[in-house]
């Protein structure tokens, strides 16, 4: 089991590593990571790209700051999250380019935003249902991503961009570059026509790896 000094550590090499590749721009974007008795997650107004350890958040299982700087405005999201999906224990939130174009595309399924294009998009995230706008800092959304994440690992919020999950840190940041990929992939391809992944075939991934 990692030490907490090792979680604050992987954190700010994972944020410095999403912002270096330009995932999520200036102080855009946050991570969090579940603890036994709380939650570590990057501070408010932060660059991941120049994350210090140190400075990270630490809060108690309520929700109260014990250490490191005040936490994420969006605090608020990954608590919903958590809320929902008693199995994960990382959360990535990123305004990624791709990621928010499609969020603000008018014609997509809310049910299900992108497309079956490669399996491990379905592996890593599967079903990407979307979150109607709210305005920055509305606490109502709260009550909508953990609605929506009840049964997706993975949600869009509209005209904002990608919130997802995983059983560790690792796990959840392969995921959130999946769903760039995947994004950048769906925008590339809107024009042309495309061989998407049967049910048959999605089915088949889901038993063999499941989540």
């Amino acid at each position: 089991m990692q030490t907490e000094r090792e979680i604050r550590e992987q954190m700010a090499l994972h944020g410095k590593s999403l912002y270096d590749r330009g995932l999520t721009p200036g102080s855009s974007g946050n991570i969090s990571v579940r603890l036994p008795d709380g939650m570590l997650i990057t501070p408010t107004n932060s660059c991941l790209g120049r994350l210090d350890p140190d400075s990270i958040s630490r809060l108690d299982s309520s929700g109260n700051l014990l250490s490191g700087k005040p936490p994420s405005k969006e605090l608020f999201l990954h608590r919903a999250y958590y809320d929902s999906r008693s199995k994960e224990t990382a959360v990535v939130h990123l305004h990624s380019t791709w990621s928010v174009a499609v969020s603000c595309l008018a014609d997509v399924d809310p049910e299900n935003v992108l497309p079956a294009i490669t399996a491990y998009y379905v592996m890593r995230v599967g079903r990407l249902p979307l979150i109607p706008y709210f305005a920055p800092g509305n606490k109502d959304l709260a009550g909508a991503v953990a609605e929506a994440s009840r049964a997706a690992k993975g949600v869009l919020l509209a005209n904002h961009g990608p919130v997802i999950g995983g059983s560790d840190l690792d796990t959840a940041v392969y995921a959130a570059e999946e769903l760039e990929e995947t994004a950048k992939l769906h925008m590339i391809l809107r024009s042309l026509p495309t061989r998407f992944l049967t049910a048959d075939q999605q089915t088949e991934l889901h038993r063999l790896f499941p989540s």
